[in-house]
């Protein structure tokens, strides 16, 4: 085979560099493997924290918790740190587990396809083109925006901002400004840009359930049990399990928690009569579908933030946009200066994920393989027809919970089968296609019994179902089963091979190399 100098080898290749890429790294390094790179668009690691940066962004479970069992720390500044302190941590974890010199940054993947002959990964990017033996897609599912579409949108004379890209050189002071959401992001922008702005317009479609939110700035006594490992530790494991059963619990138990979640939404409403005094604002705020039909969140300033005079909650569908104003379906006119979009991103929608072409087997495309076959990925990390390619998080990947958790699950699997095809002295790893079935299948009858595709969660215009009508971008299942099967699953259930081609290049000569020691 011909080499081609102009072209970057690697035995594996990392795409992300957000807490899914970087646990890649980490592992791959644990596991004695070193050739190996990580791409990323963004010119700093972090992912997510680097595309949502909107005025109050914060993770919305305890830090404790959104942190990487190999890595803990107990020096927070609050018990829900904000986005640029998580960015912090991304850095350093890279630093500490020395992923530094890994780092291939400001580097957009925009192609990559697979060489049957060769078994090889070729990744075109804006920087020139890698070859790897492996790929994990650590990409994420919070990447692509997703725009609304509303007819005269293009037309809108003033500023439009979505909260992933976000513009901080822009002042909202004495602004106009109409948000359109009232998701998790919305919950936390509303409230801090409501100081700013001369007047304030959230268009709801769907409201959100939210409760309490027990943050608070850590002091010395804080940093020191969250420090100490012997006190963290418990702390973090229940924790976890409220995270679990207050994210999740619904979806894994189906209709024997629903009894409980009526409860849960009793005690949210009464607690909400304490935030919102107005009864038919209130009643706007409150949804009529089950609690956790989507994912719930927190806030002790969200609710409240509608009760100020400049703040208006319009409820009213939007019927279109013009060069000034939003009008909706009642003929109303809503003279705005800035258009926020707080509509989330595409998750599991064709051409999203990944939001780039990746083609296995016979050039077939997987984001068209998955729109003509529906979602589906063995323990949401492999497909068959798309050998030596791993994701973090794929369909049916995510068991709610801590996402740091899902992703070292994930990444230990995906470095699993890597070691075990270097073992067998192989060049090629696929998911076989029976036991890829029976895992799918095992999903579609879980989502079946949750109540997300039943009545009580109808018009919750929730991202758990997608444009498919299943529930791909969740896992109903235990965070501790989701472990589990990532850390102990047959490694026969993928198929080893060689490459027809004999190599003579460097990335052939350096993995034989490595399989031999």
């Amino acid at each position: 085979m011909t080499v081609n100098n102009d072209v970057s080898h690697h035995e594996v290749l990392v795409i992300g560099a957000g807490f899914g890429g970087i646990n890649a790294g980490v592992q791959l390094r644990k596991a004695g493997i070193e050739d190996f790179v990580i791409l990323d668009k963004w010119h700093q690691v972090g992912g997510t924290w680097n595309a949502n940066r909107y005025p109050g962004v914060a993770v919305d479970i305890p830090s404790f918790i959104y942190q990487f069992s190999y890595q803990q720390k107990g020096s927070w500044s609050r018990l829900f740190a904000e986005g640029g302190e998580i960015q912090k941590y991304a850095e350093e974890v890279v630093t500490r587990q020395g992923l530094r010199s890994k780092l291939r940054l400001e580097t957009a993947v925009e192609r990559m396809r697979f060489d049957e002959a060769t078994d090889l990964w070729h990744v075109e990017t804006d920087k020139g083109e890698y070859t790897a033996r492996f790929v994990i897609g650590g990409i994420g599912g919070l990447e692509v925006p997703n725009l609304p579409d509303i007819a005269g949108i293009d037309t809108f004379g003033g500023k439009v901002i979505h909260t992933s890209r976000w513009d901080h050189d822009y002042d909202l002071t004495g602004k106009r400004v109409a948000v359109i959401g009232t998701g998790a992001t919305a919950l936390q922008v509303i409230p801090t840009i409501a100081e700013q702005v001369s007047h304030l317009t959230v268009f709801q479609r769907t409201p959100i359930w939210v409760g309490p939110k027990p943050d608070w700035d850590t002091g010395p006594v804080t940093k020191a049990v969250l420090g100490n490992p012997l006190t963290r530790w418990p702390l973090r494991a229940v924790g976890m399990v409220g995270t679990e059963l207050g994210i999740g619990g619904a979806l894994v138990a189906g209709p024997a928690a629903i009894p409980a979640l009526r409860g849960v939404e009793t005690a949210i409403k009464l607690w909400m009569r304490t935030q919102v005094k107005d009864k038919d604002l209130r009643d706007k705020l409150t949804p009529d579908y089950l609690f956790a039909c989507k994912r719930p969140s927190i806030s002790n300033s969200y609710l409240r933030t509608f009760e100020q005079p400049h703040v208006d909650l319009i409820t009213d569908p939007i019927e279109k946009i013009t060069p000034d104003a939003v009008v909706t379906q009642d003929g109303t006119e809503h003279p705005i200066d800035v258009l926020i979009c707080a509509t989330g991103f595409k998750v599991m929608e064709k051409g999203a994920t990944p939001p780039f072409p990746t083609l296995g087997r016979g050039g077939v495309d997987l984001n068209n393989w998955w729109d003509e076959n529906r979602y589906q990925a063995y323990q949401g990390v492999s497909v068959p027809g798309f050998p030596n390619f791993f994701m973090v998080i794929g369909p049916y990947a995510y068991s709610p919970g801590s996402y740091l958790v899902l992703i070292e699950a994930t990444g230990r699997h995906a470095v699993r089968v890597i070691c075990e095809a270097r073992r067998r002295r192989a060049t090629r790893a696929e998911i076989k296609q029976e036991p890829h079935e029976r895992y799918w299948k095992q999903m579609l009858r879980r989502v079946g019994r949750t109540p997300i595709v039943g009545p009580l969660c109808a018009g919750s215009n929730t991202y758990y179902l997608n444009y498919q009508g299943d529930g791909a971008a969740y896992r109903p299942s235990t965070g501790l089963e989701m472990r589990l099967h990532n850390r102990f699953f047959p490694l026969d259930n993928y198929q080893y091979s060689l490459a027809r081609a004999k190599f003579a290049d460097s990335i052939d000569s350096e993995h034989e190399l490595a399989v031999a020691k």
